[in-house]
């Protein structure tokens, strides 16, 4: 028994590297012809950015960028960058959360994960094993803006596992089977989640603090939409949802700008679909709808309290960024902060705490994430909110905003130590209009943060209006703890499910 499995793995195994010498060898045949065949159009459009400046630390640069356009429309930058044999590749397009149609919350995420399991040429199971057989990964997800994929690989099998992502995005094939069997996995994970109380928190204050707004929806769903989803949902979403037009590739790794233009080319010639411009919620940050509220969330078996607090933040690329993103590390982003020094460290009341900016194309918020025991629910809420205040009335000392800057100044180089996070702040810059200098002179805006820049952050948006408070516990003795810090409203558990 043991010797015939061990021979159909050999027999798989075997398949798949004919499979990938397959795509390998067609693949270069196609390059070849690509590049006899468009030399003009790529030494037009190949056209390589200068590389950066040194910024005034000298430290900081990305490799040179250089762009190109395929004929389907999709933008191309390439990052040639060494020593190690590895290509990191990040296709990116507006079809996030926000994109989802009425109705059916979640299906972006829903069809992000179905995209691998099976294309034209390929099942799920041979997109798996020619992945595999060469050491790469691929991968898909979504945020609230944007659907990625995700390919890392060895230099010298770019090429094919490139047309395996082409084959991906452009002609997944979604079988009927695989989609229900995703919705059925997506059903029994809500029903377990219910177990997580931090999960169904999380949900509950997304829900409350975002309203009617796009980013008010859930992100992966919920039980009763994804419940509707049907293979034509997914088929729909991918034709008018996703398309060159509204993409950006990126490439970053040891390889010749020229050949990621021509392999680009070949990859994704043929795509066609989605909008013929990048779809953009309106820049508009407004006061909450429910600022100074107590949503209480009820779950019986609860002996501890998760709590959330929030109020309006700014959009990512916005000018309060570095003063405000200064001012979060000192008041509740960091080990040594304020809130975890006075609320752990200080009284014992939990072991973790933290404060936030969750920033987002169109908007952001300013938040604080804890949990504590039942009985110390409303000593946690107004010792957070005394720290909070207490920044936003008086600033941060100038040591503790030198402590931040230094901190972050030492920790934003890990954003450009790979291939893959050089490829996704690439993106990232692009994606959310941060500018092509943003990882060149991070730190020297950072550092050019005073204390008067910080005050004005705080002003804005540490709970300059009274919060929303969220609270998952036991109702029936934490509701008694809340009086006096709003109106309370009481919903179960079951409604986040």
């Amino acid at each position: 028994m043991a010797s015939r499995k061990i021979a159909k793995v050999k027999n798989t195994v075997r398949k798949a590297a004919k499979v990938v010498r397959k795509q390998a060898s067609s693949a270069r045949k196609k390059v070849a012809q690509v590049k006899k065949a468009v030399p003009a159009r790529a030494k037009k459009l190949l056209k390589a950015a200068p590389a950066p400046k040194s910024a005034a630390t000298g430290e900081l640069k990305l490799p040179a960028l250089h762009e190109s356009t395929t004929s389907t429309g999709l933008r191309v930058i390439a990052a040639e960058r060494g020593p190690l044999p590895l290509i990191s590749v990040r296709l990116v397009m507006r079809a996030g959360g926000v994109f989802d149609p009425p109705g059916k919350d979640g299906l972006a995420d829903f069809t992000a994960r179905l995209l691998r399991r099976g294309t034209k040429r390929l099942d799920a199971d041979g997109i798996s094993e020619a992945i595999e057989f060469v050491g790469a990964s691929l991968y898909a997800g979504v945020n609230e803006d944007v659907l990625s994929v995700y390919l890392t690989t060895p230099a010298e099998h770019f090429s094919a596992m490139l047309d395996v992502l082409g084959q991906v995005v452009r002609e997944p094939t979604f079988p009927e089977q695989e989609v229900v069997d995703a919705r059925e996995r997506a059903l029994a994970q809500f029903a377990n989640d219910l177990d997580d109380p931090s999960s169904i928190a999380d949900r509950a204050f997304t829900r409350a603090i975002w309203g009617d707004h796009p980013y008010g929806r859930d992100l992966g769903g919920n039980k009763r939409t994804v419940a509707t989803f049907t293979r034509d949902d997914v088929v729909r979403f991918h034709a008018e949802c996703m398309g060159p037009k509204i993409s950006l590739l990126t490439v970053v790794g040891a390889i010749d700008p020229a050949t990621v233009a021509a392999e680009a080319e070949r990859a994704f010639a043929g795509w066609t679909g989605g909008p013929d411009a990048e779809p953009m919620l309106p820049r508009k940050q407004e006061p909450l709808a429910k600022a100074g509220t107590v949503l209480l969330v009820d779950k019986p078996d609860q002996t501890q309290s998760q709590v959330r607090l929030g109020g309006p933040g700014f959009w990512l690329g916005h000018e309060d960024y570095f003063p405000a993103t200064a001012m979060n590390i000192a008041l509740g982003g960091g080990f040594t902060s304020r809130l975890m020094n006075e609320i752990r460290v200080n009284r014992g009341l939990t072991y973790g705490v933290s404060s936030y900016f969750d920033t987002m194309s169109a908007g952001g918020i300013f938040a604080l994430s804890t949990f504590t025991k039942t009985a110390s629910t409303r000593e946690i809420i107004d010792v957070a909110l005394k720290e909070i205040h207490g920044v936003r009335d008086a600033g941060l000392k100038p040591r503790e905003l030198k402590d931040a800057q230094s901190y972050l100044a030492g920790l934003y180089p890990l954003r450009t130590e790979t291939n893959e996070s050089v490829a996704s702040v690439i993106a990232d810059m692009r994606i959310h209009g941060l500018g092509d200098d943003w990882v060149e002179k991070f730190r020297d805006r950072l550092r050019a943060v005073t204390p008067k820049d910080v005050a004005a952050a705080a002003k804005k948006y540490a709970f300059a209006d009274r919060p929303l408070i969220v609270v998952l516990g036991k109702a029936s003795e934490v509701k008694p703890l809340l009086e006096g810090l709003g109106p309370i409203t009481v919903v179960p558990a079951s409604d986040y499910e």
